[in-house]
């Protein structure tokens, strides 16, 4: 994966909110079928930059694996891991299989499972410090 920028680090500004949330999600193939090669992992590719324009996500890095997807985005508050889940893997399968009709053979494009981990500026224990040190002030 590719390594952070200056601009990835940068918190996300709305008029109610600054945010820095970034998930690493994992989209696997039913069956783990190496289905994601050639024209089908660039129109992959395609798709989901369609979406990270359309929600004015920050992508952080994308790799599309046969068997399996990378997916490092930095998100609004307002839209949960579940909602970019859904968006990412709903549109895929829906252009993908009609586009390419060899991937009708699989039940799905997707199981119905997915990964994901929230990853930030400051890690777990650092956060769990400030926490505690904020008493008696």
């Amino acid at each position: 994966m590719a390594k952070l920028s200056k601009e990835d680090h940068e918190y996300r500004r709305t008029e109610n909110s600054v945010s820095s949330i970034n998930y690493h999600f994992v989209f696997v193939p039913k069956r783990r079928k190496p289905v994601l090669t050639g024209d089908v992992g660039r129109r992959l590719q395609e798709i989901i930059f369609e979406l990270v324009t359309e929600h004015g996500w920050k992508l952080i890095a994308l790799e599309i694996q046969p068997d399996h997807v990378h997916l490092f985005v930095n998100t609004p508050t307002h839209e949960s891991p579940a909602d970019v889940a859904r968006w990412v893997k709903g549109r895929a399968s829906h252009h993908l299989r009609k586009e390419f009709p060899e991937l009708k053979k699989l039940p799905a494009l997707w199981t119905p499972t997915y990964f994901v981990a929230s990853t930030g500026q400051v890690s777990t224990p650092v956060v769990k410090k400030y926490i505690e040190n904020q008493r008696g002030k």
